[in-house]
């Protein structure tokens, strides 16, 4: 059987090839004065980096500072595996010095770097040991999400440890393709990595003496939050957030919850909490957010998701 998540991952790619064929035709009919307008283009003389979703987003923001000018593909809100590109957006891969993407994620971005920009992209999941996709015993092994293209879990951002890696390649990266600039490129990657090292410690002070490390996610988004701080997951749904769990496995999660004395049933910022909200009802549990940080917190940043993810957490699980 064909499950929907591959059906789209089909149909994102007619997209794509539509897309391109638009893009040749804007192309061959654009004028000097409507390329510079396109994302990517020179912007006062800064270095362009195009980032793929938030997350690396605020890194190339973080490590590029003043020297880049960086273009975010996904809008927040937007659920980064749901992006379709626009002809524009495809047009300014073409120009921008550096693509910063997590390949496997974004199909459309994958395509359109490879067809555009394959000399230029940075796969930030290149730079990391990735955790494979199916995170242990809590996944529904067989079920149709596992249609998933990509073969590990690509969350890596939410493992500051893992974080500060990217952020030091990126500085190099960034030096090779602006090596005028390349001394600060390197600081500030110093810089970023330090933050997220400080930040990799509170958390790992804050949920060092928990009295469960049992959490029930949404879906399988925290597989490296868990690795690195000695956590379970339970995920309701795996890797897909699209993906609709099934009985079989709500009654499953709902059996373990009750066994581990699990209090809090964790939602999403960009999916549904409707099956979180059923099943906490279910147990006897309340539920709270815990953030994936794919889109942009609003009134906040990366850092204070992770710290706000900190102190839902500790609650969660009794921390002391």
């Amino acid at each position: 059987m064909v499950s929907d998540f591959s059906r789209r991952m089909r149909m994102r790619g007619a997209g794509l090839l539509a897309i391109t064929t638009v893009l040749a035709t804007t192309v061959a009919c654009g004028s000097g004065s409507a390329d510079s307008a396109r994302p990517g283009g020179a912007q006062g003389g800064r270095t362009d980096v195009t980032a793929a979703m938030y997350p690396l987003q605020w890194l190339a923001e973080r490590v590029g500072g003043p020297d880049v000018a960086v273009t975010g593909l996904t809008k927040p809100g937007v659920e980064p595996h749901d992006l379709e590109l626009t002809p524009i957006q495809v047009a300014g891969l073409e120009k921008t010095s550096l693509v910063a993407y997590i390949k496997g994620v974004q199909p459309a971005v994958d395509e359109a770097v490879e067809q555009h920009a394959a000399d230029r992209g940075f796969d930030a999941a290149a730079a990391v040991r990735t955790l494979p996709a199916v995170a242990g015993e809590e996944e529904h092994a067989g079920e149709e999400e596992h249609g998933h293209e990509v073969a590990y879990d690509p969350h890596l951002w939410l493992d500051p440890s893992r974080f500060a890696t990217v952020a030091t390649l990126l500085g190099e990266k960034l030096a090779a393709a602006d090596p005028a600039h390349a001394q600060g490129y390197k600081d500030r990657a110093a810089k970023t990595a330090a933050d997220l090292g400080a930040l990799d410690g509170e958390l790992a002070r804050g949920l060092s003496k928990c009295a469960s490390t049992a959490i029930v996610t949404s879906h399988g988004a925290f597989g490296y939050l868990a690795d690195r701080y000695k956590l379970r997951q339970i995920g309701i749904s795996g890797l897909d957030p699209d993906a609709e769990p099934s009985p079989a496995r709500l009654a499953e999660v709902a059996k373990v919850s009750k066994q581990e004395k699990v209090t809090t049933i964790f939602t999403e910022t960009l999916v549904s909490p409707k099956v979180a909200e059923v099943l906490a009802q279910e147990v006897g549990a309340k539920t709270a957010v815990l953030d994936p940080v794919e889109s942009q917190p609003a009134g906040g940043d990366y850092l204070s998701a992770m710290r706000q993810n900190l102190t839902a957490l500790q609650a969660a699980l009794s921390c002391s």
